[in-house]
């Protein structure tokens, strides 16, 4: 099949990769503009971009779609399908049509719970169990599209949104690849979602970091996984100074100290009490203007007074 394929994050490469291998002639890649990155401000390409250039497919990074040139571009492709993963903007509905067998979205998220931006992320934050990747048509709203397919899978009890992405990427690649191929055959079937039952998944944003230590251990737990890795979750109540949070541990044991206070520091992590009588076990973070390190391993020059 020709296929146009629009992606961006390293999430898309495993479903463009997937495409390549099944077969398919990719037409096109279109992916968002290189970006300056670090210090140095060097333009850096895309996750995708960087993947599709081994392939020597060709590349193209329009910075915007709403206008006749990017339509005339995507016409001049001739797609029989457009397959969407993780573009990073609203597709206009003159481009959406463009393809015979229309257009298709591979979105993290059991529709029509978490639409939007951050699916992976809220999913951990709320406490979900599972999740899932929908490949969709694309309507002129957002995730709003009916439903082609859907997988799900269990959400570790540790497993933090990075590792969550990392396992739903290839999900999607997968049910990517059957739904290509149902296309192909005329098989593939088309489930309106229940509009009354969605729910959304904003950007996430800095005011999401600070840890309210009078929240549950699993509350606490489930807002540092879910937002690795960023904005990632901060407390000052370890140094005096707000630190990142990369990993904690939900021990199960009890505590009658106060929310927020320090009950043992050691090689194992540093425990903290939470508001529902619980013990939270920091093991990884990131003080002010250090590294990323095991909490026993900045004990080792910050050793806590208690």
């Amino acid at each position: 099949m020709r296929i146009l394929f629009m992606g961006t994050p390293d999430f898309a490469v495993a479903s463009l990769r997937r495409l390549v291998e099944d077969g398919h002639e990719i037409c096109g890649v279109l992916t968002q503009p290189d970006k300056p990155k670090n210090r140095g401000h060097k333009l850096m390409p895309t996750p995708v971009k960087e993947y599709a250039l081994t392939k020597d497919l060709p590349v193209y990074q329009p910075v915007t779609l709403r206008n006749a040139e990017s339509l005339e571009l995507v016409r001049s492709l001739e797609p029989d399908l457009i397959a969407v993963a993780a573009y990073g903007k609203l597709l206009p509905e003159d481009i959406l049509n463009v393809p015979p067998l229309g257009s298709i979205n591979v979105h993290s998220s059991l529709l029509p719970k978490y639409r939007g931006a951050a699916p992976i992320n809220w999913a951990v934050l709320n406490g979900e169990t599972e999740t899932g990747v929908s490949i969709m048509y694309m309507a002129k709203e957002l995730d709003a599209g009916d439903v082609i397919l859907q997988k799900s899978i269990a959400i570790g009890e540790t497993e933090d949104a990075q590792a969550l992405t990392a396992r739903l990427a290839e999900l999607g690649a997968e049910a990517l690849s059957e739904v290509v191929g149902a296309l192909a055959d005329g098989t593939a079937s088309r489930t309106p979602q229940d509009h009354e039952k969605y729910t959304y998944a904003p950007m996430l944003g800095k005011e999401l970091s600070p840890v309210d230590w009078t929240r549950s251990a699993h509350e606490i737990s489930c807002q540092v996984r879910g937002l690795i890795p960023w904005p990632c979750a901060t407390t000052d109540v370890i140094s005096g100074e707000e630190m990142k949070l990369y990993a904690v541990l939900e021990t199960g044991e009890g505590t009658g100290a106060r929310p927020g206070a320090i009950t043992a520091a050691g090689k194992q992590g540093i425990d903290v009490a939470c508001g529902d009588g619980k013990v939270l076990r920091v093991t990884e973070l990131q003080a002010k203007g250090g590294k990323r390190m095991t909490a026993g391993a900045y004990l080792l020059g910050h050793p806590i007074q208690r």
